[in-house]
């Protein structure tokens, strides 16, 4: 998923999402694991999907503590 839709969520919705991925990422390395992973760049995917939340929920964080720095 695009950066752009992830600002568009609530930090709720963020926090939401990342459990949703990580639990994908889960099933999808169980998978792997047992040689039934069908795209192993879905794992990519959703990795970079989480970092993007990840850094997206830490901007979110320090505009609402008032410490970011530009």
């Amino acid at each position: 998923m695009k950066a752009a839709r992830f600002r568009e969520m609530s930090l709720e919705e963020l926090h939401v999402e990342e459990m949703n991925l990580s639990e994908e990422l889960f099933r999808l390395r169980f998978q792997g694991a047992t040689g039934q992973l069908e795209r192993p760049s879905k794992m990519k995917t959703v990795r970079k999907d989480i970092a993007r939340i990840k850094t997206i929920i830490s901007e979110k964080m320090r505009e609402a503590h008032g410490t970011a720095h530009g």
